[in-house]
C-alpha cells in the first residue's frame, strides 16, 4: 500500500475530514469512512482472499466449459493445449506465490524503516542539547571567560 496516498486508511487531516463530510451529507458514508480508516489496512488481504476464493469457484467451471466448447477434433493438439494451459496455470501460480511472498517483504521492509526511525527519534529526544558557543570580539570563546 502506497503509505504517500492522500487517502488512505490512517488518521489523516484528509479522511477525517471526509468522514465529517459523509457524517453531514448522509450518515452511513461517514460511518463508512470511520470503517474505513480503523479496518482499511486489512483490505488488501480480504479482496486477495475474496479473488482467490472466486478464483477456485469459478475455475472447474471455466475449465468444463471450455473443454465443451474448445475441442477441435485433433486429439493429439487437444491433448498439447490442455498440457500448455495447466502449465501456464502452475506459471500463475508461481507468480502469485512470488508476488506474495515480495508483498510480505515489503511489509517487512515498511515496518523496520518505520521502527528505526522510530528509535532514531526516541534517541533524539532524550539527548541534551549542547549548549552554543559564540566566539567574542576578542577571539576568545564565551564559555569561560566570564
Amino acid at each position: 500500500m502506497n503509505t504517500t496516498a492522500l487517502i488512505r486508511p490512517a488518521w489523516t487531516p484528509a479522511t477525517i475530514a471526509l468522514m465529517v463530510i459523509g457524517f453531514m451529507v448522509f450518515w452511513p458514508l461517514g460511518l463508512a469512512m470511520l470503517a474505513y480508516i480503523i479496518w482499511g489496512d486489512r483490505l488488501d488481504g480480504f479482496k486477495r482472499d475474496v479473488n482467490r476464493a472466486t478464483d477456485g469457484v469459478f475455475a472447474g467451471c471455466r475449465k468444463a466449459s471450455y473443454r465443451a466448447s474448445a475441442n477441435t477434433g485433433n486429439v493429439a493438439f487437444d491433448d498439447w493445449r490442455e498440457k500448455e494451459l495447466e502449465r501456464l496455470n502452475e506459471e500463475r501460480r508461481k507468480l502469485d506465490e512470488m508476488r506474495d511472498e515480495f508483498d510480505a517483504y515489503a511489509r517487512e521492509l515498511r515496518r523496520a524503516k518505520d521502527q528505526d526511525d522510530f528509535d532514531r527519534f526516541m534517541a533524539n529526544r532524550h539527548k541534551p542539547t549542547a549548549p552554543t558557543v559564540t566566539p567574542k570580539k576578542g577571539g576568545k570563546s564565551g564559555l569561560l571567560d566570564d
